[in-house]
């Protein structure tokens, strides 16, 4: 589990793919310190496994899966990356809770600049922008950020210079890639209400599939109660 709060910027080493697997080295400093073989590491707010490990750098495998979700495929050596290291059971908890577990990738439709900020703008697929919403946290290739606004097609982030110059967005412009990881909470909120409304449909109640098409709104939680 992590933060979104991005600990270094990585530089890529190598990325390196056959038939059968794929292997993502990366040159690091400040994370490297009681890393172990095994333990796990968030490159662009992806969970990786630690499988080689020397005083400058760390080597981990990619699945096909996490390529197919992510933009870790894209890499190529002397791309930046951003790292953080699990989070301990005594780390204070800056960010949001992040699993490392990518849903996919967003693309950057514009930069704004708003007062000493820059607002980006991000499409996003449909299926993920229904867990975001104004004032909540989300994921951004691993870094914490707070959502401004929303609508059918995109959301928007505003970063303060230092997230700008610390992190993967300090190099990305209009059409760049970045992994999105939603809020966890918002799914099984939705999951337990659906299961709740099953139940309720059994016995007579709202069918579950009016639940699931009204999806998780402001307006349908009110109107149930909540």
């Amino acid at each position: 589990m992590f933060t979104g709060l991005v600990a270094e910027l990585g530089t890529v080493l190598s990325l390196t793919e056959d038939a059968q697997t794929c292997r993502l080295a990366v040159r690091a400093r400040q994370v490297l310190p009681g890393l172990k073989l095994g333990d796990s590491i968030a490159v662009n707010g992806v969970c990786l496994t630690v499988v080689v490990l020397t005083g400058s750098s760390f080597t981990a495998d990619v699945m096909p899966e996490t390529l197919r979700s992510s933009n870790l495929g894209q890499l190529k050596p002397g791309s930046k990356v951003n790292l953080e290291r699990t989070l301990r059971p005594a780390d204070g908890l800056d960010g949001h809770l992040v699993l490392g577990h990518v849903e996919g990738v967003g693309t950057i439709a514009g930069i704004t600049r708003e007062g000493n900020a820059e607002v980006f703008r991000i499409t996003a697929p449909a299926d993920l922008l229904r867990y975001i919403i104004p004032k909540g946290s989300i994921a951004v290739d691993g870094i914490s950020l707070t959502v401004t606004t929303v609508t059918d097609q995109d959301f928007g982030v505003s970063l303060i210079p230092t997230t700008r110059k610390s992190t993967t967005l300090g190099e990305k412009g209009v059409g760049g890639q970045v992994n999105l990881e939603t809020d966890i909470l918002a799914k099984y909120v939705e999951r337990m209400l659906a299961a709740r409304f099953s139940q309720t449909a059994a016995a007579g109640g709202p069918r579950r599939t009016q639940v699931e098409n009204a999806g998780l709104t402001a307006e349908f939680l009110a109107k149930n109660g909540f």
